[in-house]
């Protein structure tokens, strides 16, 4: 009797531990789908944002000087939005609950785009989207790498669902909006925003090591010649980046296109990068991040110049697709070079310094001054500034990584 009872006890600890192990993956599965899901969501609100909200201001009569400030201010709020949020992010160790606040705070404020077409009262309603709006990429970004350390799943292939909402959504609001007309677009966002608010609630609050903040550590680190290097570096190439992201759709319906075409242009670029994403995801960590950076910013010259010389609209989608080679490599692998000098108690904050710099520094300075240079000189000069920045960019990433082989 007694071998039979000790035969049947392993048996029922080995069910006990097979139960476990299927509820444990089945947590992660659903962990990594709505993770997943809400990437997609906040991707639909990013193209209707960067693809159409600059044709719904040209449609009621905004110049592009105008739409250049209305681009540039909320990118100058978003330098005190990033540092607020990151900074309360790793302070009180929550991302969910500060993605809600986010949600909600930019649903109020596209909603008030419904009452008003007055260019100072949209600036203001514009500079407290963004405020909303702009922490949620860099704060969904420490999300999906803390989460890869409890799911298993690296960055780049959950990040790829971000890359098909944008892509799909820019293809399809297009389409809708070539029959409906831009004033659609607002109601558009007002629900994909809803939609990632729901989403926020079933989000799972992935934290580092639990260790005690000093944010005084932090700033020490931050002042290290070589961080300091590498977020300059950053600022070039975000600048030209910038000025292609915020003038590409003027220069599309400046060359004649309609507002399928542009879609269709955002579509292409968002699609390119899945390959990529997946490729950086399994074999990116064989490659040195500086130099792969070094050949992002080279192809980004490459499509700059070439916009500046096209002169039919549907050249552009042959060129769209670099948009693989040049922000696909750049994206996943800058991050993952700040992963790697940024100790993770630090990781929110070092992610909102980085938003800072490429969206809201490069954002407030390609709009302003991109804004007035593309009114007085069109498309080529525009671009060809652009081309510039990247070519210089490229150079200085090879520059630091020698010397970092040396140091």
């Amino acid at each position: 009797m007694g071998t039979i009872r000790e035969t049947i006890r392993p048996s029922i600890a080995d069910e006990s531990a097979q139960a476990a192990a299927a509820s444990k993956a089945s947590s992660v599965s659903r962990e990594v789908f709505m993770l997943r899901l809400f990437m997609y969501v906040i991707y639909t609100t990013q193209a209707l944002v960067v693809s159409y909200f600059p044709l719904y201001f040209l449609d009621r009569g905004y110049t592009a000087g105008q739409i250049g400030i209305i681009y540039s201010t909320g990118p100058f709020i978003s330098i005190f939005a990033n540092i607020i949020f990151g900074t309360a992010s790793d302070k009180y160790r929550t991302i969910k609950k500060i993605m809600t606040l986010l949600m909600f705070g930019q649903l109020v404020m596209v909603s008030l785009l419904f009452t008003t077409d007055a260019f100072v009262i949209v600036c203001f309603i514009m500079l407290a989207f963004y405020f909303f709006q702009t922490p949620v990429n860099p704060l969904s970004d420490s999300l999906i790498l803390l989460s890869s350390q409890f799911t298993s799943k690296p960055y780049a292939l959950i990040r790829v669902f971000g890359s098909l909402g944008f892509a799909f959504s820019a293809f399809l609001v297009g389409q809708l909006l070539k029959w409906t007309g831009s004033q659609a677009t607002i109601p558009l966002a007002a629900g994909s925003i809803a939609l990632a608010l729901l989403l926020s609630f079933t989000l799972k609050d992935y934290q580092g090591p639990k260790r005690k903040i000093e944010f005084s550590g932090f700033l020490k680190l931050l002042s290290k010649p070589s961080i300091l290097a590498y977020f300059a570096i950053v600022l070039v190439v975000s600048i030209a980046h910038r000025m292609y992201e915020g003038f590409l759709a003027v220069t599309l319906r400046g060359l004649g296109a309609d507002n399928s075409l542009v879609g269709i242009a955002w579509m292409i670029s968002s699609i390119s990068e899945i390959p990529v994403l997946f490729l950086l995801g399994k074999y990116g960590h064989k490659f040195k991040e500086l130099p792969l950076l070094a050949i992002a910013s080279l192809m980004y010259a490459l499509r700059f110049w070439l916009i500046s010389e096209i002169t039919s609209p549907i050249w552009i989608i042959p060129i769209q697709a670099m948009h693989s080679i040049t922000f696909g490599i750049y994206m996943v692998t800058a991050l993952r070079y700040l992963s790697r000098i940024i100790p993770d108690e630090y990781r929110s904050s070092g992610q909102a310094v980085y938003a800072i710099v490429w969206s809201g520094f490069a954002g407030a300075i390609s709009g302003t001054a991109g804004g007035a240079i593309y009114e007085q000189f069109g498309k080529a000069a525009f671009f060809h500034l652009a081309t510039v920045l990247a070519l210089i960019a490229s150079a200085a990433f090879l520059v630091k990584h020698y010397r970092d082989q040396d140091g």
